[in-house]
């Protein structure tokens, strides 16, 4: 199921446990660490200071949240929502999949026909 998650992440030069990072810094890495997890499609910064990050895919929010909290500072998951543009896309699939299909009365329009070589026969034993 894709969705689209937002998490607060504090990214104004905060201290994490083992350093001080800076701002900009801290957008980069953030943005690494979200980008490296499997099941990513898009990411965007968003927000008035750029501190929510806008991870669309399939994805768990939880991992995500923890590896952030972990290497750049506090995050928060600010919203979780399924994406609903998918689901109309499959509706549209299915509806194509209950359309009856063409059938020749008496088959295909053409013919088949199939032409042997003995040379390349496989089941030709070559010993004799």
């Amino acid at each position: 199921m894709k969705q689209t998650t937002v998490i607060q992440v504090s990214m104004d030069g905060q201290r994490n446990f083992f350093r001080v990072t800076e701002g900009e810094k801290a957008r980069r890495k953030a943005m690494k660490i979200a980008v490296g997890l499997s099941g990513v499609e898009s990411l965007a910064l968003k927000g008035q200071n750029r501190d929510q990050i806008e991870v669309k895919g399939e994805i768990d929010p939880v991992k995500l949240v923890a590896l952030l909290r972990k290497k750049v500072g506090h995050a928060d998951i600010v919203s979780v929502a399924e994406d609903k543009k998918e689901e109309k896309k499959e509706e549209k699939e299915d509806e194509k999949k209950d359309e009856p299909k063409i059938q020749w009365p008496h088959g295909p329009p053409y013919a088949l026909f199939e032409i042997r070589d003995p040379s390349y026969d496989t089941n030709v034993c070559s010993i004799l």
